[in-house]
């Protein structure tokens, strides 16, 4: 898959092709995840079509497969953030989505307010932007901390430190706003 990522970032429209049907599975995995958090309008194969179609006229940087799946992660996040946007809106007065993001509360408080996540997030990037990626890739990609210390060039140990102040952050951030 590195190979064909690497002829993709060369510009091998082939190669574009050919990359969708070897990681389809892996993105309707990820997209499930995703919707048994709850509150998505998708269903998982909805979701990575739309992914697709962003996908396929961007440049796609990504180095490996890994940095391949938080790329596509992070862009599934970004699709269920627009559309939460766009039902929120008061023009169509939709309600808030909710979704869960593990780690971050108690199991018995599972509801976030999607919206709400995406805004902790920015100012949590504003604040340190590897803490920030260190929850997309934890929470939302769901890779462990030896994979997030890879993908980032870090330590675990880094890494450890950094979700820990992280959640507790975001804990009282999201606190603040439910």
């Amino acid at each position: 898959m590195t190979a064909l990522l690497g002829r993709v970032r060369d510009g091998d429209a082939r190669a574009r092709a050919e990359l969708f049907p070897v990681v389809y599975r892996d993105l309707e995995q990820i997209a499930a995840a995703y919707v048994q958090r709850g509150g998505a309008t998708l269903e998982p194969r909805g979701l990575v079509h739309e992914l697709y179609l962003r996908l396929a006229g961007a440049s796609l940087e990504a180095r490996d497969r890994k940095h391949f799946f938080a790329i596509a992660a992070l862009a599934m996040r970004q699709i269920l953030v627009d559309r939460a946007r766009r039902r929120r809106s008061d023009k169509r007065g939709g309600d808030a989505v909710r979704v869960t993001l593990s780690g971050l509360r108690d199991p018995g408080d599972d509801d976030l307010d999607l919206l709400a996540v995406e805004q902790a997030l920015e100012k949590l990037e504003a604040l340190s932007e590897r803490q920030a990626r260190i929850v997309e890739l934890r929470c939302l990609v769901g890779l462990t901390v030896a994979e997030v210390a890879e993908a980032l060039d870090v330590s675990e140990r880094t890494v450890h430190a950094d979700w820990r102040l992280a959640r507790a952050w975001l804990t009282r951030e999201l606190a603040a706003h439910g």
